[in-house]
């Protein structure tokens, strides 16, 4: 039998709590459940005068960008735009029904007058993985380390050709002797230091536009200006260390740095995998 819904009820009136629009298991819940973000008055207060008028929560700023790249929102006022309708995202911020949601260009005027050239979102990094370590959510005894490259916003036509010297490896030192002492084991003679400390060149393409990007070629189809942005994560996906270079830059080169910022800031791993690493090795020592 065809019925039809009475839209009128769209002008019912009733009382009801914003905590009760929030299903229990939305991951805003999880995550305000698990992190405590007060810390984060104690990292900007030295970026707020005295005097003025009152500024906007800075927690509530931090808390949209957390919004942004969770969710997969591609800009700060499609965010805007979202949270102004989505209870879900106001009961995380602590907005209620009728608070009214900052102006997009908020965030872009804060992070232009305060958070710019500073270390604040490295620090907030840290600080919720200490809160995730203390939680014994995070497992560091096995991390895995890989990178991905990221699309500079650079037309790979304009660029510049320019003769650099070949990148040292942070660990060349080290691999040097363990690859001699390996030869000696095995009664071979050992290379001379000049076949390792020879100075190489390179020719490089250098973006006219972002010239902090490198040219990277995968293949034929795929050839750009990109960053790379290397990763260390955890056996449950908690990234622990994160380091972004140019697109040109080798992961080898990444590896020493990378792992001993885990060590500073969570503990020394038990095991590492990199497979690409591993075959560089394999090849150096043959």
């Amino acid at each position: 039998m065809l019925s039809k819904h009475n839209s009128i009820q769209r002008d019912q009136i009733e009382m009801i709590a914003l905590d009760q629009l929030v299903p229990a298991n939305h991951l805003v819940r999880k995550i305000e459940s698990a992190l405590d973000f007060s810390f984060i008055y104690e990292l900007v207060e030295d970026m707020y005068s005295e005097v003025g008028r009152p500024s906007i929560d800075p927690v509530i700023l931090i808390k949209l960008a957390f919004i942004q790249y969770t969710f997969g929102i591609r800009s700060m006022r499609k965010t805007i735009e979202e949270v102004d309708t989505n209870m879900a995202y106001r009961w995380f911020l602590g907005y209620g029904f009728h608070d009214k949601v900052p102006h997009f260009s908020t965030f872009g005027k804060n992070y232009e007058r305060r958070f710019k050239d500073t270390d604040l979102f490295e620090k907030i990094f840290y600080r919720i993985l200490k809160q995730a370590t203390e939680k014994k959510l995070i497992s560091a005894e096995h991390i895995f380390i890989d990178s991905t490259h990221v699309k500079a916003s650079a037309n790979k036509r304009k660029f510049e050709k320019k003769v650099v010297r070949k990148e040292t490896r942070a660990y060349q030192e080290r691999l040097q002797e363990e690859i001699n002492q390996d030869r000696e084991d095995h009664g071979k003679k050992p290379f001379p230091l000049d076949k390792f400390n020879k100075e190489e060149s390179k020719e490089i393409k250098e973006s006219t536009t972002d010239p902090e990007s490198g040219y990277y070629v995968k293949d034929e189809r795929t050839k750009q200006f990109a960053y790379s942005f290397h990763a260390a994560a955890d056996r449950n996906g908690f990234v622990l260390g994160t380091i972004v270079t140019p697109g040109n830059t080798h992961d080898s080169n990444i590896l020493e740095p990378l792992v001993e910022q885990v060590i500073e800031h969570v503990g020394k791993p038990r095991r590492l995998q990199q497979m690409q690493l591993i075959r560089l090795l394999q090849l150096q020592i043959i």
